[in-house]
């Protein structure tokens, strides 16, 4: 299997293109500051990814904005600090102020040139939005839990996805090249649909599952590199 058998590359966002678990850090420092003993960044890391899970499966309806609020309350709990609804606001705010990787868009007008790319997302489409100024490229389609009514790991958000680009785009299954960083929201469900993965392995040199909950077993998947940058740089190689 080469990349260039494919033409398109559907994303997630948030760890693959956008490095969340940095403006999640930033997000949670003020709530930290109130613990009164030093928090480190696996544990607040750790704390967002049980708690999030478990508010998205909670109301799949709710906006990402609401999850994330109700995330920064609970982890608030974890660590027996008064909940403070200002706090609560600016962290379920901060999806905007989260960064892209460095090599996220230089990797993305690179890839355009060769794919379709689209995404498939967990967050709100406001919140995209700001986020795709970062990215600095144009996809050709954007889907988001806020469309779709239920948040990855959930196979109808992979369903939705591959229905709408059938009906919208023509794509069928054996074009997309699934490409993520989180192997529980991303790799495993795509699989177990039976499209290709790329796994975007950011936490490589780190270890460990950061934001994301870990699985019990890692999945097969067709292939692994440790950045958007490094997956470009083996597609210009296979292209000559």
């Amino acid at each position: 299997m080469r990349l260039s058998d494919f033409d398109t590359l559907t994303f997630d966002c948030y760890g693959t293109l956008i490095d969340w678990e940095t403006g999640i850090e930033a997000a949670l420092e003020p709530l930290a500051a109130r613990a009164g003993r030093q928090i480190d960044v696996d544990e607040k890391l750790v704390s967002f990814s049980r708690h999030e899970c478990e508010e998205q499966a909670r109301d799949t309806s709710a906006l990402y904005p609401d999850i994330l609020a109700c995330v920064h309350d609970a982890i608030a709990a974890d660590w027996g600090v008064d909940s403070d609804p200002a706090l609560a606001r600016a962290f379920a705010d901060s999806v905007g102020d989260w960064p892209a990787f460095p090599d996220s868009a230089g990797a993305l007008r690179y890839l355009r040139r060769h794919y379709r790319l689209v995404i498939l997302s967990n967050v709100h489409r406001a919140g995209f939005a700001v986020s795709n100024e970062k990215l600095e490229v144009e996809f050709d389609a954007i889907y988001t839990a806020e469309d779709i009514g239920s948040y990855k790991p959930d196979l109808r958000n992979f369903r939705y996805m591959l229905e709408r680009l059938a009906q919208d785009h023509a794509v069928t299954e054996d074009r997309i090249l699934h490409t993520a960083e989180s192997l529980f929201h991303d790799c495993v469900p795509a699989r177990s649909l039976g499209l290709a993965t790329a796994w975007i392995n950011r936490r490589a040199a780190a270890g460990g599952s950061g934001a994301t909950r870990s699985v019990a077993e890692e999945p097969e998947v067709d292939f692994c590199f440790t950045s958007l940058g490094e997956m470009a740089n083996a597609h210009r190689k296979e292209v000559g």
